[in-house]
């Protein structure tokens, strides 16, 4: 897997992560969406840590700075 994810993407979809989470936490998202988005959110974090998307591929996106 090469990488396809720049800094800012990665942080801002740890942000989001973490805000579904304290959403979830606080009780102020329930039921089926909560889940949905916990799972959304899983998949942002591992995507994040691991800096490439599998969308990003198909797509055809890169925001990884090439270092030449």
């Amino acid at each position: 897997m090469k990488k396809n994810m720049g800094g800012a993407d990665r942080i801002i979809r740890i942000i989001i992560a973490a805000i579904v989470g304290v959403l979830y936490w606080q009780g102020i998202i329930e039921g089926t969406l909560a889940y949905i988005l916990l799972a959304v959110a899983g998949v942002f974090l591992i995507t994040s840590f691991v800096s490439f998307c599998p969308l990003y591929t198909i797509v055809g996106l890169n925001t990884c700075r090439v270092k030449k």
